[in-house]
């Protein structure tokens, strides 16, 4: 049989959330964001679960091209642009849409032999310096652009640094709000964090990404507990193997937990190796047949342990949930000190996925 572990995919969650951020957003469009394989929960699987939406945003040409193989004959827009000149007889072929951040893919737009004219999301840097044209460039970059023949509709598009935090989005608002006086174009610019709490960035488009999965923009499940949305994954698996303890013994590599007094340990096929983070400590909390109890020790590559103490009858074959419905995923990442997105995203391949 195969190893126990799974990831399970709510496919049902998925088409809630995104209801929760279309009531949200009024009536701006919704990008759908599907980069990093969808958060780890599958590019397949998120397309099946988000039918409903406007569009998807993505990274990469592959997710793009599965998803026209798919079916999908709505718009995509890559998050990052094109990479060299000749990926635009992709984005030509599949009719993308591409995010432009640089003179040079304007030039490289201007060069091109297209079918049609593509339509882009100009970005501009607005705080986050990452990608973008900075504020005193960005009029120079519409007006090459909107004299550029092989370039349909354009949109403005930027990322707010700080839309999850205290320091929130007044200060790259005011700023974009003094270029759409000049550049009367449809607008894209809430991320999660500001879909959620700064309505005032909605306007045309929203690009939800971690909230269409269940976890919090900010990295604390509270934030969202009572926003309607529900997590779409739970990382399960079993115990394999259990263990007695008498005082002394001690758990793992570097013998890091020791046991103060007689007490049962399970062995859960699960570990790093599976995307669960090597830096959570003892006491992360754990799922077994429905008890909440904690993990003990370092996480190895295949195995961690859990203490069995709350869970007497717990044995080998009982179930365990890592993250999900019951443990949020933000809690795990909070005590291994990162955020719920890199711990679905990181989820790797040898985990099998399942939906219902």
């Amino acid at each position: 049989m195969p190893r126990p572990i799974r990831a399970e995919i709510d496919l049902a969650a998925l088409r809630n959330n995104l209801n929760v951020i279309r009531n949200t957003a009024g009536t701006a469009k919704i990008w759908s964001v599907i980069k990093a394989n969808a958060y780890g929960h599958g590019v397949g699987n998120a397309y099946t679960g988000l039918q409903a939406t406007d569009g998807f945003a993505l990274l990469d040409f592959a997710e793009a091209i599965q998803l026209r193989e798919l079916g999908w004959e709505g718009p995509i827009l890559l998050l990052e642009g094109f990479f060299e000149p000749d990926d635009l007889a992709l984005v030509d072929r599949y009719q993308l849409t591409t995010v432009v951040h640089s003179f040079w893919q304007l030039a490289s737009i201007a060069n091109a032999r297209l079918k049609q004219p593509v339509d882009i999301y100009l970005k501009v840097n607005s705080g986050m310096n990452r990608l973008g044209f900075a504020p005193d460039r960005l009029q120079a970059a519409w007006l090459e652009a909107s004299a550029n023949p092989n370039i349909g509709e354009i949109a403005l598009m930027t990322h707010f640094a700080n839309a999850d935090n205290a320091e929130g989005v007044a200060e790259p608002m005011s700023l974009l709000d003094e270029f759409s006086q000049t550049m009367r174009v449809p607008r894209c610019l809430a991320n999660s964090a500001a879909i959620l709490w700064h309505p005032q960035t909605q306007a045309d488009w929203v690009r939800p990404g971690i909230v269409l999965y269940g976890a919090s923009p900010s990295g604390k499940w509270q934030d969202i507990a009572r926003s309607g949305l529900q997590p779409v994954m739970t990382l399960r698996s079993e115990i394999i193997a259990v263990q007695q303890l008498y005082a002394g013994h001690r758990v793992g590599y570097s013998g890091r937990y020791r046991a103060g007094g007689e007490q049962r340990i399970g062995i859960v096929a699960c570990g790093y190796a599976d995307g669960y983070p090597r830096h959570a400590p003892t006491g992360t909390p754990v799922m077994v047949e429905g008890v909440l109890t904690q993990t003990l020790g370092t996480v190895s590559m295949d195995m961690i342990a859990v203490d069995l103490t709350a869970c007497p009858h717990a044995d080998t074959g009982s179930p365990v949930e890592l993250w999900g419905k019951n443990v949020a995923v933000d809690t795990v990442a909070g005590y291994a000190g990162t955020l719920g997105y890199e711990l679905l995203s990181a989820v790797t391949s040898r985990v099998g996925k399942s939906t219902r």
